[in-house]
């Protein structure tokens, strides 16, 4: 039944509004607000059916078709709230508390609550019956009432479960609608048998007046309560009877009645919206004519920073307040031109029409006819008004002269007029024509000036006459006198399109920015973020020290704060404010003419001209948000997979992702473009990144470990949000960027470069004993043929010399000194021989006792004395370098003991164990003198104490035991573990 009166109900509405739009032309546009309109092409919800906003910040949307939750800038569906799954997707009524709770009524079902953490669905077992929730509602005591298809459900504060009003509180049991909680504490519930009230301390519900189905109740700034009458009509709800003969009759038309926090009332109609005002102004409409999303409003709703929301059937709008108010026009203005009354008040002329009074609700008066391009206001309030045929003078009582133009000036423009200290006019004008002189009635053409084209004229603090022109040019008239300014002063502008005095300064607009002139030269004014202010037809400087620019790219606000830090260090950059087509401007400055295209009216109220508009800023009231956005983090995506939030945490990624993407947003839904969004990863940066154009953060190729992602946010009036939003992500290792890895990676590395550095000493070893065998192979290659040529024909030739000296006479003194030169040859020889034996030493890879054997047998084949040699136990190979060192050693002992010794016999014994290794050299000759037993070597000789130096370079002990006349005993002992390789 409800659901077929709701569809007659639309199909009435639609038909009434079809016959009102017939009857009535279209109304204004509103101009106090910016209108916003999503439709399913820019993934909006449609058919919603209720709007709700808690302290978190969310816009969300119930819908037949979902939940939908907005941040401003993206519309989310979503089947889970704080992460648990919704009972139903066709959703009728919502409401948020203020303690979080989201509370969701199901068109066919009953009632679920979410909060963080934990959720909840009141059903059968929660005292509802499934029938379908059309309305929710917070009681002032916190009680959570609802409007059921089957009756008014009350869950008290702390209850487990719901309770129906029944029978006892008179209320009827179907056909229930909607609940309203006034202001004097009265509850109020809708029906399609009508409204019904109760008043504080009761327990009764009455029935209010008149008796006619009431649904969408609302509840008027004077307290009075309005009812729909389920078509297009609503009724004064009273609690008493109407008078007799009253007749009970709808006195507004419309329906979804609602008072915003300005006390102004919004009504929906079948074809758009309605904002009603004062009686004496007109109503303002939203409809398809100017953009609304789509056809018959279905519920509206007001967010907490003042925003207006409506559902349509093809999805939403949003009606956020201007901070810049467009002037209500009667007719579209043709290049508009701002001139300063008389009084200080602002007039509006243009190229089309007549000069008129304006107020900020739009024209109020005639006051001159004809078009106009430019306007010179003096100190006495004399206007001067620049048209197409001549110049008029308007008198403070409204007397009108005209001056016309001569011949050669005939319909051309005026660009700019200005007054000099004599009284003179100064009249710019296009095509070339350059600058004409009135002056007692009569227009002349001065000198000095160039015939650039003068777009604009000031008045400095000491009466003389600025002119700026193009191409960066400045002439300054002084009683005749012209000067020029240009790029040598530091003038880069392009075409100068407004000149603003500022005591002894002089500020200029143009097209590359704004500079000010003092102390000879022009300084540009930089702001942050790289704002070059260009464009700027417009300049303004309040009382306050406030400085306004109107230029292309909208209206800027400098603080006389941050314009002193400027003043004091020119090269820094100043703070700014600035208002666009996001606060409600319609247009742009103009870049010719009509300037100035900025002006400030006696009360301080600021007017400003586009190409086709007019409108206005009070900077003393301008429209601030001042609640910090809420900052989310909305999601996390690793390698391409999304990873659910709670409380703050990221579950476990997987081991060793290697892409991150971290989603986050700032609720603030009136001007989301101007969110500021900053974020930083500690652990991987320390410094706040800020997010532009963007809500994502991005990170490649991060290393294990954890990290905290933390993000802070404002809205467009720069109140931050410093506390934001945090999670903690941690990344674990694979297993080859796990510690334990790392730790092996090292040790295998130690273990590589120990393998290499072996293999290095191994490979330098095997050359250098290469190069030794090359040495000790060459030296015995010399020995054997000095012992195989030179000492065999010595030998050969002392046997001749000897055979002939025997024919000698003994006792002669020929023979004498023949024995004495064989002697000496004989010694030589011997010596020869010495030093032969010293070239043959032997390689490594000779077997020890075989060369020292054959060592000491070749000394007794020298020397008159037996040699003998004996090895104990196994031969084992020693090291290269014990082998060598204990040859030389033995060597040296077996050599001295056949040259010096005079001994008969010399014995070698060469003993191989695994403690040691043991060489002896014995004999039994005339042994070592005291002398030398005492002092370990003979004067001038060195052949003991190298003996030891090369026992000990091998960890040897060298042991020598001699007396006189009983022979020498040679024992050198190497420890097993030194000797064998």
């Amino acid at each position: 039944m409800i659901l077929r009166a709701w569809r007659a109900w639309c199909l009435l509405v639609l038909a009434a509004g079809c016959q009102c739009a017939c009857a009535a032309a279209p109304r204004p546009l509103l101009t106090d607000y910016t209108h916003t309109a999503w439709t399913e092409l820019d993934g909006a919800p449609t058919g919603v059916t209720k709007f709700a906003q808690g302290p978190d910040g969310w816009l969300w949307i119930a819908t037949p078709t979902g939940l939908y939750r907005f941040d401003g800038v993206r519309f989310e569906r979503t089947d889970t709230v704080h992460g648990h799954r919704l009972d139903s997707s066709n959703i009728m009524a919502l409401a948020t508390t203020p303690d979080g709770a989201l509370w969701i009524g199901y068109r066919a079902g009953g009632v679920s609550v979410f909060r963080q953490g934990s959720a909840h669905t009141y059903a059968e077992g929660g005292g509802l019956q499934p029938v379908g929730v059309m309305h929710i509602e917070a009681a002032p005591d916190g009680a959570i009432w609802a409007a059921m298809r089957d009756g008014v459900a009350v869950l008290a504060p702390g209850a487990p479960r719901f309770r129906y009003l029944g029978p006892e509180s008179g209320l009827p049991a179907l056909g229930v609608f909607q609940i309203l909680f006034a202001r004097d504490g009265t509850t109020w519930v809708g029906t399609n048998t009508g409204a019904w009230f109760r008043k504080p301390g009761e327990t009764r519900f009455t029935r209010a007046w008149p008796h006619v189905t009431l649904v969408w109740l609302c509840e008027a700034p004077d307290g009075t309560i309005w009812g729909n009458d389920f078509k297009q009509g609503y009724y004064r709800v009273r609690a008493t009877a109407l008078a007799a003969g009253e007749p009970a009759a709808p006195e507004l038309e419309g329906y979804g009645m609602y008072f915003d926090r300005h006390e102004t009332m919004w009504m929906m109609h079948p074809d758009g919206l309605e904002r009603r005002l004062a009686p004496n102004l007109p109503d303002q409409r939203l409809s398809r004519e100017n953009g609304i999303s789509g056809p018959l409003p279905s519920t509206r709703f007001e967010d907490r920073e003042g925003n207006l929301w409506i559902g349509t059937q093809r999805g939403m709008d949003r009606l956020r307040p201007n901070r810049l108010r467009t002037v209500p026009l009667a007719r579209q203005l043709e290049s508009p031109a701002l001139v300063s009354g008389p009084a200080g008040e602002m007039w509006v002329g243009d190229y089309a029409g007549d000069l008129w009074r304006f107020g900020r609700e739009g024209r109020i008066s005639r006051e001159v006819p004809g078009q106009l391009t430019a306007s010179y206001t003096s100190p006495d309030g004399v206007l001067w008004l620049g048209g197409m045929v001549g110049v008029q003078r308007r008198d403070r009582d409204a007397v009108l002269t005209t001056f016309r133009f001569p011949g050669e000036l005939a319909r051309l423009r005026v660009h700019a007029m200005q007054q000099d200290r004599h009284g003179a006019l100064w009249v710019s004008f296009s095509a070339g024509k350059g600058v004409y002189k009135l002056a007692e009635g009569a227009w002349t053409k001065p000198g000095g000036v160039p015939d650039l084209l003068t777009t604009s004229m000031a008045v400095d603090a000491d009466g003389n006459v600025w002119m700026g022109h193009l191409r960066s040019q400045v002439s300054i008239v002084n009683d005749g006198a012209v000067r020029q300014l240009g790029a040598d002063q530091g003038l880069k502008l392009g075409t100068i399109l407004t000149l603003h005095p500022d005591g002894k300064s002089m500020w200029a607009g143009g097209e590359n920015g704004v500079v000010l002139y003092r102390d000879g030269r022009f300084t540009a004014l930089h702001g942050e973020r790289n704002e070059q202010f260009r464009g700027v037809s417009g300049i303004v400087r309040e009382p306050g020290g406030d400085l306004w620019l109107h230029g292309a790219d909208g209206l800027y606000r400098i603080a006389a704060a941050a314009l002193h830090g400027w003043l004091t260090d020119p090269r820094s950059a100043v703070a700014f404010e600035r208002f666009d087509a996001q606060d409600g401007m319609q247009g742009h400055a103009p870049q010719l003419r009509p300037v100035p295209s900025l002006k400030r009216a006696q009360d301080g109220v600021l007017w400003y001209a586009t190409t086709g508009s007019v409108g206005t800023i009070d900077p003393a009231n301008i429209l601030r948000n001042r609640l910090a956005p809420p900052v989310h983090v909305t999601g996390v995506m690793a390698d391409g997979v999304r990873y659910p939030l709670a409380d703050g945490r990221v579950p476990t990624l997987p081991q060793g992702a290697r892409t991150l993407q971290i989603d986050f947003t700032a609720l603030s839904l009136s001007i989301p473009e101007r969110v500021r969004l900053r974020y930083r990863l500690l652990g991987f940066e320390r410094v706040w990144q800020e997010a532009i154009g963007r809500r994502q953060a991005y990170y490649t190729n991060l290393a294990p470990g954890t990290y905290r992602f933390e993000v802070i946010g404002s809205n467009e009036d720069n109140v931050w949000n410093s506390v934001g939003a945090t999670v903690d992500i941690e990344i674990p290792p694979t297993f080859v960027q796990s510690g334990w890895f790392k730790l092996l990676a090292a040790a295998l590395g130690v273990v590589l470069l120990y393998a290499a550095y072996a293999l290095r000493i191994g490979y330098l070893t095997q050359r250098m004993q290469e190069r030794v065998q090359e040495r000790l192979a060459e030296r015995t290659r010399v020995a054997r043929a000095l012992h195989d040529t030179l000492l065999q024909s010595v030998q050969a030739l002392l046997m001749s010399f000897d055979a002939h000296s025997r024919k000698v006479e003994e006792g002669t003194q020929e023979r004498t000194r023949l024995d004495q030169t064989l002697n000496l040859a004989e010694q030589l020889l011997a010596e020869g021989r010495d030093q032969i034996m010293g070239l043959r030493t032997p390689s490594s890879d000779e077997v020890l006792e075989q060369t020292l054997g054959q060592f000491g047998q070749g000394l007794a084949e020298y020397w008159p004395h037996a040699f003998g040699m004996q090895v104990n136990g196994k031969p084992v190979k020693l090291r290269p370098d014990v082998h060598a060192e204990v040859y030389a050693i033995a060597r040296e002992a077996l050599f001295n003991a056949s040259r010096y010794a005079d001994a008969t016999r010399i014995d070698l014994e060469l003993t191989y164990s695994a403690s040691a290794f043991l060489v002896r050299i014995r004999d039994n000759g005339r042994g070592l003198d005291d002398i030398v037993a005492a002092t370990g070597q003979r004067p001038g000789h060195w052949g003991l104490v190298g003996m030891r130096e090369r026992a000990g370079s091998i960890g040897a002990v060298l042991d020598i035991s001699s007396k006189a006349g009983a022979g020498t005993d040679i024992t050198v002992t190497v420890p097993g573990k030194m000797a064998y390789s």
